[in-house]
C-alpha cells in the first residue's frame, strides 16, 4: 500500500476525520452543534474510547478509508504504488 502518498492527500485526511467524527457523534446521539467547548469534546472522545462497539465502528471506518476496493486485499495496484504524490487529473 502506498500509505506515504495517501498521507499527503488532504482528501484522505478529510475522509478519515469526517468518518470518525460522524461515527462518534452519532453513537453519542449528538450533532456538531452540541459540542460547545473543548471539555465537551474531550468527554465525548473519552466515552467513545471507553466503548468497544464505538471503537469497532471507528476502526471499520479507518479500514474503509485505507482499503482500495478495486484491488484484492489491502494493497494498491502496481501503478498506484509507484506514485510519489496523489494523481492530479
Amino acid at each position: 500500500m502506498n500509505l506515504r502518498v495517501r498521507l499527503k492527500n488532504p482528501v484522505f485526511w478529510t475522509q478519515l476525520l469526517m468518518s470518525i467524527c460522524a461515527t462518534v457523534l452519532a453513537y453519542a446521539g449528538l450533532t456538531a452543534a452540541d459540542i460547545t467547548s473543548w471539555g465537551a469534546l474531550l468527554d465525548v472522545a473519552r466515552q467513545a474510547l471507553a466503548n468497544p462497539y464505538c471503537v469497532f465502528l471507528v476502526a471499520s471506518n479507518i479500514w474503509s478509508a485505507l482499503n482500495d476496493p478495486t484491488t484484492s486485499g489491502l494493497t494498491d495496484s502496481d501503478r498506484v504504488r509507484q506514485y510519489e504524490k496523489p494523481l492530479e487529473k
